[in-house]
Order: C-alpha cells, then sequence, then structure tokens
C-alpha cells in the first residue's frame, strides 16, 4: 500500500481524462465533413441505443469489483476469489445480454450492419477487468493501455475514413479498438490472481449489492440524459439542445479534472474502511474536500468570468447563447465535485451505497420537477438550472446524512481560503474581460491572469495545501 501514490494515480487518471475529451475535438471536425450530418447522426443515435444495452451489460459490476478488490489488495487467495467471482457474473450479465441484443438487432432492417458491427461494444463490457486495475490501485497499466488505443484509433480515423461510404468502417473502428484494449488488460493478470476451481466459486452470492450499485447508475444516467430529451419535447428547437449540448461539454471537460480523484480515492478508502482506519478515512477525506475547493472553485470562477470571450472564437458565429449557459453549468463543478467525494468516495467504498442511492433518486426527482417548469419558461437556461439545482440537492443531502462521521461544517471551513482567492480573482478579472474582445491570445491572457492573481492570494494565505504539495514536487526534483 506504501508504493502506491494517490497523486501519481490522479495525474496518470487525469491525463486519461484529458484525452478522452480531447479526441471528439480532434475527430470531430473531420468526421462531420466526412460522414455529413446525416451520417453522424445515424451513427450517434445507434450508438445512444446500444448504449443502453451497455449500461445493462455492466450493471454494478465495475462498481463492485473495484470496491471489494480493494478490501483484499494484499490477500493474493482473497483478491483471486473476488475476482473470478465477480468476473464470472460479470460474463453471465453480459452473455445474457448480448443475446437480447442480437435477436433486437435482428429486427432491425434499415441499420442492421451497423446494429450488427456495434455489438463489439457489448463484447468490449464482456472482457472488461479495468475494475480490477483500479482496485488494486494500479491505474498505470489502465491508463497506458487506453491512451495507446485512443490514439491508435484517432490515426486509424485519419487513415481508413475516407468518404460518408466508410460508415461501416468507422462503426468497426470505435467497437474494436475498445474490445482490444480491454482484452489486453488480461496479459497482466498472473501477477495478481490464480487459478481457482470452479465449484468454489459463488458468483450470485452477491447479486443483491451489485444490483443495489446499478440502480443509482441507472439513476444517474436517466436524469443526465432525460435533460437534453425534455428540451427536445417542451421547446420543440434542435437548437436549444444544440447550445445545451455545446455548454454542458465545455463544463464537463474542466469538471473531469476534479472528478478524477474519486476514481483514484475509491480503492484507498476501501483499503482504509476493510482495515479498521477511521481516522485515516477521515483525513483523506477532508483532504478530498480540499481539493474541490482548490481547484474547483478556480475553475468555476474563470468560466464565469471567460465564458463570453472564449466562447465566440471556440464555437463561432451563432452560439451566443451558450455563454450564459456555460456560466451557470460551472457551478456544477463545484457541486458534482462536493457529492463526488462523498457519495463515490466514501458512500459506496464504506458499504452505505443504500444511502448513495436514494439522494441520487431524489436529484432526479428533483431535475424532473425542475425541468417540467423551467424548461417551458426558460428553455435550455431552464434546464441547465435544474441540473445545477439537482446536484447541490444531492450535494448538500449527503453532507447532512453523513454529519455525524464527516462535519459539513469541517468540509466548508476547509474552502475558506480558496474562496477567498477565487473572490479576489474574479474581482481582477472584471476590468480585464471589459476590454479584451474575443480571441484564443485574450482567453490565454484572461486564463493566464486569473491563475496568477488566485495562486499569489494562496501564498500570501500561506496555505497549507497549496505549500505542501509543492514542496513535495520540488523535493522530488530534487531527488532525480
Amino acid at each position: 500500500m506504501s508504493n502506491k501514490s494517490v497523486k501519481k494515480n490522479y495525474i496518470f487518471n487525469v491525463a486519461y481524462q484529458i484525452l478522452t475529451l480531447i479526441t471528439p475535438l480532434i475527430t470531430a471536425p473531420y468526421l462531420s465533413r466526412v460522414l455529413q450530418p446525416d451520417g453522424v447522426g445515424r451513427v450517434s443515435f445507434i450508438e445512444s441505443i446500444v448504449s443502453y444495452f451497455s449500461l445493462v451489460a455492466v450493471m454494478g459490476i465495475s462498481t463492485y469489483g473495484q470496491r471489494e478488490i480493494s478490501y483484499v489488495q494484499d490477500d493474493m487467495k482473497k483478491r483471486s476469489e473476488v475476482f473470478w467471482n465477480t468476473k464470472v457474473l460479470g460474463f453471465c450479465i453480459s452473455g445474457m445480454t448480448i443475446l437480447v441484443y442480437l435477436v433486437f438487432a435482428l429486427f432491425q432492417k434499415d441499420n442492421f450492419t451497423i446494429y450488427l458491427i456495434l455489438t463489439l461494444n457489448l463484447v468490449s463490457v464482456f472482457f472488461d477487468i479495468t475494475w480490477f486495475f483500479q482496485g488494486m490501485e494500479d491505474f498505470v497499466k489502465t491508463v497506458t493501455r487506453n491512451a495507446i488505443f485512443k490514439i491508435i484509433n484517432i490515426i486509424y480515423i485519419f487513415t481508413f475514413v475516407k468518404s460518408k461510404e466508410d460508415i461501416l468502417v468507422y462503426v468497426l473502428g470505435l467497437g474494436l479498438f475498445s474490445v482490444l484494449g480491454n482484452i489486453s488488460l488480461w496479459a497482466y493478470l498472473p501477477k495478481y490472481i490464480k487459478k481457482m476451481p470452479f465449484s468454489e466459486l459463488k458468483p450470485f452470492k452477491n447479486i443483491k449489492v451489485v444490483w443495489s450499485l446499478f440502480i443509482p447508475t441507472v439513476a444517474i444516467q436517466i436524469y443526465t440524459v432525460l435533460d437534453k430529451t425534455m428540451i427536445g419535447l417542451i421547446t420543440d428547437s434542435s437548437y436549444e439542445n444544440g447550445y445545451y449540448e455545446q455548454a454542458l461539454k465545455i463544463s464537463k471537460m474542466l469538471l473531469a479534472l476534479v472528478t478524477a480523484l474519486g476514481t483514484v480515492m475509491v480503492p484507498r478508502i476501501g483499503y482504509l474502511f476493510e482495515n479498521g482506519s477511521k481516522e485515516d478515512i477521515q483525513r483523506y477525506m477532508y483532504r478530498g474536500y480540499r481539493f474541490v475547493w482548490f481547484l474547483g472553485i478556480p475553475l468555476c470562477f474563470g468560466i464565469i468570468m471567460s465564458a463570453g470571450n472564449f466562447v465566440p472564437w471556440f464555437l463561432g458565429e451563432g452560439y451566443d447563447k451558450v455563454v450564459p449557459l456555460l456560466q451557470i453549468l460551472s457551478l456544477l463543478i463545484l457541486a458534482i465535485g462536493i457529492n463526488n467525494v462523498t457519495g463515490i468516495q466514501y458512500l459506496i467504498p464504506t458499504k452505505k451505497q443504500n444511502i448513495f442511492t436514494k439522494t441520487v433518486i431524489m436529484g432526479a426527482i428533483t431535475n424532473f420537477c425542475l425541468n417540467m417548469i423551467l424548461i417551458y419558461f426558460f428553455k435550455s437556461i431552464g434546464a441547465a438550472i435544474a441540473s445545477v439545482t439537482a446536484e447541490s440537492v444531492i450535494a448538500i443531502v449527503q453532507l447532512i446524512i453523513v454529519r455525524k462521521e464527516l462535519s459539513p461544517i469541517q468540509v466548508l471551513k476547509e474552502g475558506i481560503n480558496y474562496f477567498i482567492a477565487g473572490a479576489v480573482m474574479v474581482l481582477a478579472l472584471i476590468p480585464i474581460t471589459t476590454h479584451l474582445t474575443p480571441s484564443i491570445l485574450n482567453s490565454i491572457i484572461i486564463a493566464a491572469s486569473g491563475a496568477l492573481v488566485y495562486f499569489t492570494v494562496l501564498f500570501i494565505e500561506k496555505d497549507e495545501f497549496l505549500i505542501s504539495n509543492i514542496k513535495t514536487v520540488l523535493n522530488k526534483l530534487k531527488k532525480r
């Protein structure tokens, strides 16, 4: 456990999240011209259908497997037992889902070939064992493997997808590289686990727990997709959905920097929980909240101040409404950041997933009810307000529920330095953003100025979190 660095795992995970988000930005302009709007739309729609089958194929296996492996990291016999029980259950669920999907695909006459090729997406789930390495806190292997296949896929698209007629070639690449990436991880397994007689396995023993982890996943999936569905149905405008989609993409791109720590911390908290280290868990949790404030506040405030300069040159003409949408949705960075720490990093590894489920369902209901009212009056702006409110409700309710283990007052105290630094940053940026016209250079100037002011204030405040991390980096550089 001492050899596993949370900081190193976080850096690798962030690097992969950035690559995942950048990939569409690299390929989208090319594919939109080669496949043309109807080709892109056709694949996008079919992928959305397949994604529901993928959701069932995964069920709660990934979350459950990562958590359970984190409990037994140091015991080969136990982790072998957990791995095989979990994976055999996964084989059964994903295998049955593939069969049902194939029957479904047989009835899709118009796009049968595309549906058939995208069976590879489900085959990818069938072979997926990423959760095992995440549970072992070995993010280097999964991130490196994913990055390599992402890059190969980008090269493949630019090399082989040349015209609208190559749509099947494009779809094949989507599924094939995902399958190959997941299969490649199996080569590392012999170092971590041993074979077990099938007679000793009990794969269906914890099916209820897996199911309980599946419910919040479905709830989250439904209400994140529901926003777009309800905007389309209530406003009957593809433009409103387009504005919302672009704003959501940008805000979630930056949100990934904050939530990437959650993936890294789940196995660490799980390990400490299994070993009864309550004080260590509490220490890590408060540092997790501090991290969200430390990074989330400048990102959130920065988007609010720079959106008017950034959006016009990044998206082009006709996207003016994305500016207020992006400013509202930037608040998701803080809301989701906090409920990610409480829900994903604490409630799930400490076997309180039922509480997590209830709070997510509460958020989904809040989101739906507000959408019904706000979208009617304010269109996509209303959906943005509903999303931020729903995520804030989840964050607040979760903190109230765990108040005996994690003090909400202490959580807020962890953010005082960063709120002060963020407020000073906003005041400093007001005159800058007022006088600079939209351009790449000016957006860079705004971002650099904001960062300079923010971190200068933290130095003046002698912020322990920032200074300790800088010292750690400097000490490692000296050793090299």
